[in-house]
């Protein structure tokens, strides 16, 4: 496999984030997780915000605390995947969204990226955050973000509808 690093963003990021970003809007996807988003705002600013979610700081009341990490390609500074670490779960994403969000750009999907990540999240969720069960999920029908939970020790403890009546699997993983 490539060489890699596995971190938050700064502001010398700028150029890859915005390519990164534009990989899920050419290929007319939502941003996953939706964290990264920047929802129309510069760069500098999202660095801000997230900054800021990591510290719990200016919350709106339906977030918590959480850490956004990046799977970089060294040779070029390429962003290949983006992970959403939450420290903690509120009510909806204890049925929905749980502890870790993922996504790995459209061009470089079946590679083993995200499986990547999700084991650095891991080691992230046990050693600094003190977590010992994770809950993530994800939607029935990604194949792909289903096989690589369970590879990495996922059990599914079950099925559920969400507010537009997707079917999507709810695993938890011991660490």
């Amino acid at each position: 496999m490539i060489e890699t690093e596995f971190r938050k963003l700064n502001t010398s990021d700028e150029k890859a984030y915005q390519t990164f970003i534009g990989e899920f809007v050419s290929a007319n996807e939502k941003i996953i997780p939706s964290s990264i988003d920047p929802k129309g705002m510069a760069f500098v600013d999202w660095l801000d915000k997230s900054e800021k979610e990591a510290l719990g700081l200016d919350l709106p009341e339906d977030r918590v605390p959480a850490d956004s990490y990046f799977l970089i390609r060294k040779a070029d500074g390429k962003i290949l995947g983006a992970i959403n670490i939450r420290h903690r779960l509120n009510d909806h994403l204890q049925k929905r969204g749980g502890h870790i969000g993922y996504g790995v750009a459209p061009s470089e999907r079946r590679k083993g990226y995200a499986g990547l990540m999700l084991k650095q999240a891991l080691v992230i969720c046990r050693d600094q955050l003190k977590i010992d069960r994770i809950l993530i999920t994800c939607d029935k029908d990604n194949i792909g973000s289903n096989k690589t939970i369970i590879k990495s020790g996922g059990i599914l403890e079950n099925e559920a509808r969400d507010d537009k009546d997707n079917i999507f699997c709810r695993y938890w993983i011991k660490l």
